[in-house]
């Protein structure tokens, strides 16, 4: 079984993934933020490093979706493959940060490697507000994050909002995140457990 974990950038996708892994003895996949060479260098210079960034996250999650189906395990993913094509890369490009040109490859390589690949079993989208992912990314530190705008979150939000609209890849399960504090009330972690439990089981 293959869940994946979607939303903006300090919705608690990481957090939520390793507390559902250790409940539901699934095996996670982590978004590879540490060992990326772009980050940093993205966060200073988004203009001169938005393609390559962008490749490299899409053949990191490509090899991932392929690896989950090839294992046979229960695996739950934090981040998908398409929020890279449908949020992060139109973003960048309407923000005139990706040429077309770059844009246009970059698309072309995502649309064969969808060909390739089914969507998550199961997908938990974590609907946050703005000042609620500000709270949260100040909160965990990460250097090269202290210079992302809220303009440019808002402007992630939206896209967000418009993908999930129209998700028709599988299951979807909604959480916001906002009401909620999975980490330090369990009460909370119990409740997106029971939504999960019902999807999985079929229930409704």
């Amino acid at each position: 079984m293959h869940i994946a974990i979607a939303g903006n950038i300090g919705a608690g996708k990481t957090t939520l993934t390793k507390l559902l892994a250790k409940h539901y003895k699934w095996e996670a996949q982590l978004e590879d933020v540490v060992d990326n060479p772009y980050l940093d260098d993205f966060y200073n210079q988004m203009e001169r490093w938005s393609f390559n960034l962008q490749v490299y996250f899409l053949n990191s999650r490509f090899r991932q979706v392929l690896q989950i189906r090839e294992s046979g395990k229960d695996i739950i993913q934090d981040r998908t493959i398409y929020e890279d094509a449908h949020i992060f890369a139109p973003n960048l490009h309407a923000m005139g940060l990706m040429t077309n040109r770059d844009f246009e490859n970059y698309r072309s390589l995502f649309d064969l490697m969808e060909s390739l690949v089914q969507g998550p079993d199961l997908l938990i989208y974590l609907r946050s507000s703005i000042p609620n992912l500000v709270a949260q990314i100040h909160k965990r530190g990460r250097d090269y994050e202290n210079s992302i705008s809220i303009d440019y979150l808002s402007r992630l939000n939206e896209r967000y909002e418009a993908w999930i609209h129209g998700y028709n890849k599988g299951k979807l399960v909604i959480i916001d995140v906002d009401k909620l504090d999975f980490v330090d009330n369990p009460e909370d972690l119990g409740s997106i457990i029971n939504t999960i439990d019902a999807e999985i089981n079929g229930l409704f």
